[in-house]
């Protein structure tokens, strides 16, 4: 089974200093002194596909003998100096299936295999506050790399590592660093030493690519490309995480996928539609197989809440054990068609037209080179139209499920109307920010009606359930009141959250 840690760390070469040799770092924050923790030597071998689709994407997957913590190391990037390590125990040459799987929105199936062999001589050090714990670990490696592709490139340097320990501070590097650099060290090029070997041993990372060349500066279609990028990159990180069922994953790449849907939507004008309305039917399926395991996430917060603010005289029967039994039955099928949509070739396809859409972009080239303060605009004004359009006649219903309903398709298109002016927000400013922050509020409103709207069903299928069995539904008729009163609140809430929305829409910024 593998665990994961965070690492952090920053890498060093020297320019003028001879490397080998270290230099005081007593007094660099809290650091007090330096132990010796002698030599190791390592030997790794880095697999990825053919074209360095890991690699391109900052991630890394290595076999590792020698040294404390020898096995498989698959390392994926978080923001800053950090990285997440997630590590397997020490196998055979084959990409463990589990590892194989996390890599898998990066690879887009592609094989791996051997591709640099990398033997580093490692003199290891801690840094050691007052008490004589450990703050960081530093090494100075000696490394020697081998292509293992076509090319058998060879290339050998030497560099410097600081790594704070789990939960270290991170201030604790930039107090090393300063010391550091007095002496002549500087923050090495590359962020990895697998980045550095392919780059210098097989020059294969030289042709990485660049700016785009149909994405005008300073255009509609600039600003465009830019969110859907961020997009796009965030779902390939998320779905590691959603394998490994980390805390809100799903919640966070099913967002991912309405707002990159929303964009292609929202922006028709810039990408011609021919080439994304099948990758937004494909993005649709997606945040739908996701949402069956956010919806429940969201009911079974609701539900368990709702009993555990109960006054205990209020519930009766056996109210928890029949939500516990519901909850595990519910969350087991939620999670299997989580996975299930993840290991799936539909999946697979929208990664690889993902990927061609960010490489080559269709851009309808007039509106994608226009001025981004009319373009963007006009297309945030088309969406509050048809928020307009459905949000009013909704306001204007008496109570009852057709209200309901027409609340919450309102909120969907509030929700793409947030995501448009998020989109605009870097080129049209403070109106498209007002815009979004004021449609963001309109879609929390009219989510937690129909949050109520749900629950109250779900709270009538219990009382079904129990008066079946012979059990009090009291419990469950209780709830299904204060449910049906907060839904009243939050309907009494929305023409307000919808006059500000309007209003917003009507400033002069976004009316040219």
């Amino acid at each position: 089974m593998a665990r994961s840690t965070r690492e952090t760390e920053r890498k060093y070469a020297a320019s003028d200093a001879d490397i080998s040799w270290l230099p005081d770092l007593a007094g660099a924050g809290p650091v007090a002194s330096v132990a010796d923790q002698g030599t190791q030597e390592l030997d790794a071998v880095y697999y990825d596909s053919d074209d360095l689709r890991l690699t391109r994407t900052r991630a890394s997957l290595r076999r590792r003998t020698g040294g404390t913590d020898a096995g498989w190391h698959l390392k994926l990037p978080l923001p800053g100096d950090s990285r997440e390590e997630i590590q397997a125990p020490l196998s055979s040459e084959d990409v463990p299936e589990e590892l194989r799987d996390l890599v898998l929105s990066r690879t887009r199936g592609a094989g791996l295999r051997p591709v640099i062999r990398i033997r580093s001589s490692r003199s290891l050090h801690h840094l050691l506050d007052a008490e004589g714990d450990v703050l960081a670990e530093l090494s100075m490696d000696e490394v020697s790399a081998e292509a293992l592709l076509d090319d058998e490139g060879r290339a050998a340097w030497t560099e410097m590592e600081v790594e704070l320990v789990e939960d270290g501070d991170p201030a604790l590097l930039d107090g090393v660093e300063k010391v550091l650099r007095r002496h002549g060290f500087d923050r090495a090029q590359s962020p990895s030493k697998v980045v550095h070997a392919l780059t210098e041993a097989t020059l294969l990372l030289e042709d990485a690519p660049g700016t785009r060349a149909d994405a005008v500066p300073g255009s509609a279609g600039e600003y465009v490309l830019a969110y859907m990028d961020r997009l796009v990159g965030a779902l390939t990180d998320l779905d590691p995480a959603v394998r490994r069922d980390a805390p809100d994953s799903v919640h966070q790449m099913r967002t991912t996928a309405r707002r990159l849907r929303g964009c292609l939507r929202s922006y028709r004008s810039v990408l011609d539609r021919k080439a994304t309305d099948p990758i937004r039917r494909d993005l649709k399926w997606l945040a739908g197989e996701l949402g069956v395991e956010r919806d429940h996430e969201v009911l079974r917060e609701r539900l368990t809440s709702g009993v555990r603010e109960l006054p205990g005289e209020l519930v009766l029967g056996p109210v928890e054990a029949r939500l516990k039994a519901w909850d595990v039955k519910q969350r087991t099928e939620a999670r299997r068609r989580t996975l299930d949509a993840l290991a799936s070739p539909r999946y697979l396809n929208l990664l690889g037209h993902l990927k061609s859409l960010t490489e080559a972009p269709p851009l309808h080239a007039a509106k994608a080179a226009g001025e981004p303060g009319k373009v963007l605009a006009k297309a945030l004004r088309k969406e509050y139209r048809r928020l307009a359009g459905r949000m009013e006649p909704a306001l204007d219903m008496g109570p009852g499920p057709e209200r309901d309903t027409a609340i919450h398709n309102a909120r969907k298109v509030a929700k793409r109307l947030r995501y448009a002016a998020e989109a605009a927000r870097p080129a049209l400013g403070k109106p498209a920010r007002r815009l979004g922050k004021r449609a963001k509020a309109v879609q929390r409103v009219s989510g937690a009606q129909h949050d109520s709207v749900v629950t109250r069903a779900t709270l009538h299928r219990f009382a079904v359930l129990s008066h079946a069995a012979g059990e009090p539904g009291f419990t469950w008729g209780v709830l299904h009141s204060h449910e049906g009163a907060a839904a009243g609140a939050r309907e009494r809430q929305l023409p307000h959250a919808w006059a500000k929305t309007r209003a917003a829409a009507r400033r002069k910024a976004l009316r040219s």
